[in-house]
């Protein structure tokens, strides 16, 4: 599961730093040197069918890249007993009137397409250009940072080697599709096109879109609706549910008495936030009623981020799939959040 979201999860500030030619200073975890550890990440790619072209192509040149190591070490580490920030400040910077515009243009220009993936992949449009919009701008920000470079840097620095070398296996055969080394450029830690995929999930999930053989999530938006839709589906959204619904609370509701008892094995400090899950008709029999029409059996959880008295929402099964994305309440809720404001 970790390889669905952790790239998102990561700072995304960093996608555009330039890409320096200075040798690294760090040193990997096991002192192994980088060229000795380059060749054994070769052997293993032309043991799982890379050619030799693009071995060659992909690794010419590396040296270490410094930076990628302190931005990749700079990631938040173990949870803390603080308290967590007020959404309601988050949701206005990230589901701002700029954000909502750049989605409805790119809506309505690209409509027959989108409706044509939702179609085929159950995945509502407007959820697909939300991702898009959060991930890279709408196409506008997507990192220059030499993946090959940097997932090899990470690989060979060995804090999560056995993650990052897999992922540069895998970009290896990315690029065995015909991609070029200047083509095959993103984030820091190796995500990559307008879905902003690691090479593994591009490998699993990535879908052509228009039918000419390619899926190319670059600059091809159908290739790019295609594959974000994709993923959804591949992480069990439900057609024809929302991701969740905004809700009434009583006032003076004890929402702590229905706290999720469930301790999640991923991202629980994101999980622990939510309610024990109910069906609608046992949440209206608590006085929480949804603002609007859901079947009464539908199972939710009850989630009020900023507490009494501040907007509460009744979440679905497909809020959890958009947690897949990334592991975060703030991007899950303004992801749906956006979508909502696309289409009304």
């Amino acid at each position: 599961m970790i390889q669905r979201f952790f790239i998102a999860a990561l700072a995304l500030a960093a996608l555009s730093a330039p890409i320096s030619p200075t040798t690294a200073q760090s040193q990997a975890r096991d002192g192994i040197a980088f060229d000795v550890y380059i060749e054994q990440l070769k052997a293993r790619a032309r043991g799982e069918g890379v050619s030799e072209a693009t071995i060659r192509r992909m690794t010419a040149g590396l040296n270490p890249n410094d930076r990628v190591i302190r931005l990749d070490r700079g990631q938040p580490g173990r949870p803390t007993t603080r308290g967590y920030p007020a959404l309601a400040p988050y949701i206005a910077t990230h589901v701002n009137s700029v954000r909502i515009r750049g989605g409805r243009t790119v809506f309505q220009n690209n409509r027959s397409v989108l409706r044509a993936v939702e179609s085929q992949y159950g995945v509502p449009a407007e959820v697909i250009v939300a991702i898009f919009g959060h991930e890279t701008s709408y196409g506008r920000i997507r990192g220059n940072f030499d993946l090959s470079r940097s997932l090899a840097t990470l690989a060979w620095e060995g804090r999560r080697r056995e993650l990052f070398s897999n992922e540069f296996i895998a970009l290896m055969k990315v690029a065995d599709k015909g991609y070029s080394r200047n083509q095959l450029v993103g984030s820091y830690a190796g995500a990559f096109g307008n879905p902003q995929f690691l090479p593994s999930v591009y490998l699993r999930l990535a879908a052509d879109g228009d039918g000419d053989g390619r899926a190319n999530i670059f600059s091809n938006r159908s290739d790019t609706f295609a594959s974000i839709a994709n993923y959804f589906r591949d992480a069990g959204w439900r057609t024809g549910q929302p991701w969740g619904v905004r809700a009434n609370v009583p006032t003076g509701f004890n929402v702590d008495a229905y706290k999720n008892k469930l301790k999640a094995q991923v991202c629980s400090r994101v999980h622990e936030r939510h309610s024990e899950w109910k069906t609608i008709r046992e949440w209206r029999d608590l006085g929480v009623r949804a603002q609007r029409p859901l079947p009464d059996d539908t199972l939710v959880s009850l989630f009020q981020p900023d507490g009494p008295g501040a907007p509460a929402w009744l979440l679905t099964g497909n809020y959890r799939v958009i947690l897949e994305y990334n592991c975060s309440n703030y991007y899950a809720m303004s992801v749906g959040l956006l979508a909502d404001e696309i289409v009304n």
